[in-house]
């Protein structure tokens, strides 16, 4: 940069000539010598100037931000959920990190009395998926932070949560494609019944959209820490747990494929994969508690029982 030039009248007077330059001539006059030299524009010119675009470009920041102040309080963000859904996922753990690693695993989504109108879904059956934008009510009230530590990066580097799908988001706003099943509306009530979902039972859904191939499938796509898909594990049932799987399969029809497809993507944080192996893991999948040991790259199911039932329901 340039030395502060001793200020005169005649700087003074030079100041209102700086609006012949532009930010780029400035710094080209400033830089290089050779310019200067042979220019008939002054230091003192070339400093105003560059004092003057300095304030207006601060000037219109600080007014940009402004606007979008008023912006914002002028046009206020109102949400209503369209209802909830319900799911197997009792619990955040082993739910999937992304939808439709697990087509065995349903969902219903009924619609509150605002809402349930089978006329919004009419023509929906055209469309083979669905998106679905959804709020993370558990972790909403444990607040965001710019930087989060992403599963796949091994839980200890860190990422800007905007580069990263998070549920420490924010506004906790999440979004997942999903296969749709079917509409039902029975004794007066609407629900949309999709599969491949990866939400906790009870998540409120804030809007439901096609998703349309030909706009939303993008081949050439890259895909930055998560390009490739992680690693499956191999599942097994040992035999202690043979008679009980039998049992509740006559509740819950695709328990054993949903048990085996939730166990696949390995549901342990990041650093416990990395651990030693033999150790056991629990999960709530409908009203059952699932257990589970890990020996090598495989899952080993030993148990499936019935959750005790809380005080409130004795």
């Amino acid at each position: 940069m340039l030395p502060k030039p001793k200020v005169n009248a005649t700087c003074i007077h030079q100041q209102s000539l700086y609006g012949r330059f532009t930010w780029c001539s400035l710094h080209a006059l400033m830089f290089n010598t050779a310019i200067l030299a042979s220019s008939s524009i002054t230091q003192c010119e070339i400093y105003f100037g560059y004092l003057a675009l300095d304030a207006y470009h601060s000037q219109t920041s600080k007014l940009l931000t402004n606007r979008t102040v008023t912006m914002l309080k002028q046009h206020p963000i109102s949400l209503q959920p369209l209802g909830v859904i319900r799911t197997p996922y009792q619990q955040k753990f082993a739910i999937p990190r992304q939808p439709n690693l697990v087509d065995a695993a349903y969902g219903e989504v009924v619609f509150s009395d605002t809402f349930n109108d089978p006329n919004m879904l009419r023509g929906i059956e055209q469309f083979s998926h669905l998106w679905l934008l959804f709020q993370f009510h558990k972790t909403a009230e444990q607040g965001w932070s710019p930087m989060v530590r992403p599963p796949r990066l091994g839980g200890n580097k860190k990422q800007g949560v905007l580069a990263t799908r998070s549920t420490f988001r924010p506004n906790s706003i999440g979004m997942s494609v999903v296969q749709y099943h079917k509409v039902e509306h029975k004794n007066g009530q609407l629900s949309l019944h999709v599969k491949g979902v990866d939400l906790l039972d009870g998540t409120p859904i804030i809007d439901i959209k096609p998703y349309v191939p030909w706009a939303d499938n993008i081949p050439q796509a890259t895909g930055g820490f998560a390009a490739q898909p992680p690693p499956t594990m191999a599942v097994y049932f040992e035999s202690q747990c043979a008679e009980q799987l039998a049992y509740w399969q006559s509740r819950y029809p695709m328990l054993s494929k949903l048990i085996e497809q939730v166990l696949a993507q390995d549901p342990r944080p990041a650093y416990k994969a990395k651990q030693e192996s033999d150790a056991q893991y629990g999960m709530s999948l409908y009203d059952l508690n699932i257990r589970w040991r890990v020996s090598g790259q495989a899952n080993y199911v030993t148990s499936i029982v019935q959750h005790a039932p809380d005080k409130e329901e004795l």
